[in-house]
């Protein structure tokens, strides 16, 4: 029994997630999220308030504090979230790498395929705590900033509180299965660089080229196929008849680019050479 627990006394679980909590980057990056909505009312605040019968996730921000929530998460999907999805997941294996510690945590010794689970795992569950954070924070903000009015759609369906909860629930897991794939592209790209900030940019970088693609209409059917071709998808969730189609595309897309790219991450990792 002893030599099935030992491999795991290095690295338990609770050491990565008090290891990532500590770190200045996911601090800073959970500051910026409580930030975030502050900001935005000030902002409307500071504004001309001069639509009427709104159109609009931005239209209709200052309705209530769940639409205030949808407009943060609006706002933040296409670009703030995935650079903080591939934050958490990237710096994980190159940080270790670049401060020298890869080889002893390595050498304790940690199995390599339990040392890419354990960091994985804490990131997914950053990237969670983080998606859950935006959407409830917004909501406190903006149920002092503007009431308690329930949520109101761009195409004037209005939902009551329980029904909003649940929506807004449902987005929140498809906006964390969709980010799958630029959580699964930051490791994989973690384990072949040492640089945190290239494993990052890197992850961001190919993202933002999938949205470029998919603005290219000429390509026809074939944008179905990237992985942020249904990143918003998530908003079909909030009509007063939920459609699911975009939604259950888009999460098959994005688990099926995952698995591929974790696979190749973990066979490349167990051949990475941590002494060069």
């Amino acid at each position: 029994m002893s030599h099935q627990t030992a491999p795991r006394r290095p690295l338990p679980l609770r050491a990565e997630v008090r290891r990532q909590l500590r770190r200045r980057r996911t601090r800073l990056s959970f500051g910026f999220l409580v930030v975030l909505p502050l900001l935005l009312v000030g902002a409307f605040a500071l504004g001309s308030d001069d639509s009427e019968g709104g159109t609009s996730f931005v239209d209709l921000a200052q309705v209530g504090p769940a639409n205030l929530a949808v407009f943060a998460m609006f706002a933040s999907a296409g670009f703030l979230l995935v650079v903080l999805v591939a934050l958490f997941a990237g710096d994980a294996v190159p940080s270790e790498a670049s401060w020298s510690t890869l080889r002893y945590l390595l050498a304790a010794p940690v199995p390599r395929g339990r040392l890419l689970r354990v960091k994985l795992t804490v990131a997914l569950a950053t990237t969670l705590a983080a998606l859950v954070l935006l959407p409830a924070w917004s909501m406190l903000v903006g149920l002092v900033a503007y009431g308690t009015e329930a949520y109101q759609g761009p195409t004037g369906e209005q939902l009551t509180w329980a029904e909003t909860g649940l929506r807004l629930a449902v987005a929140v897991g498809y906006l964390f299965v969709s980010l799958l794939f630029v959580s699964s592209l930051a490791v994989l790209i973690g384990v072949l660089t040492d640089a945190p900030l290239g494993a990052v940019g890197g992850a961001v970088l190919i993202t933002i080229v999938s949205n470029i693609l998919d603005t290219i209409s000429p390509l026809g059917r074939l944008r179905e196929a990237l992985p942020t071709h249904e990143q918003f998808a998530w908003a079909e969730a909030l009509q007063r008849d939920v459609e699911w189609s975009g939604m259950a595309s888009g999460a098959l897309w994005s688990v099926g680019y995952s698995v591929v790219l974790l696979t190749a991450a973990f066979v490349l990792f167990q051949r990475k050479d941590v002494l060069s």
